[in-house]
């Protein structure tokens, strides 16, 4: 039986792919190619629309909400590939997380 991937793993390895064949028709490696700062803008634009969507009242709002989030995630799984970070190694980190109280955590990074 053929192993299932969830559909962000599925999301990291088409980037991934992307990032490897930089075809110049594909949006995934335009992106790329401008680097940390155009993913960056892209990053920031689609953050504002989650909460812009989130305030939108009824069900047409939580839809909206779930698109534009799907949206930034996939704009966050392009600057993971651009830096070499996998979806993998931000799974352990949160999983490092667990049973740790955030303002904790928090502080614990400030030092």
């Amino acid at each position: 039986m053929a192993d299932i991937l969830r559909p962000l793993d599925q999301l990291e390895q088409t980037i991934l792919a992307r990032k490897a064949a930089l075809d110049e028709k594909s949006y995934t490696a335009k992106l790329l190619a401008g680097g940390v700062e155009k993913i960056g803008s892209k990053i920031t634009e689609e953050a504002a629309e989650v909460v812009e969507a989130a305030g939108e009242p009824g069900e047409a709002g939580r839809q909206h909400t779930i698109h534009e989030a799907a949206d930034l995630a996939y704009h966050l799984l392009v600057m993971l590939a651009a830096r070499g970070v996998t979806l993998q190694e931000v799974e352990a980190e949160l999983a490092r997380r667990f049973g740790v109280s955030g303002l904790e955590e928090k502080a614990n990074r400030e030092k």
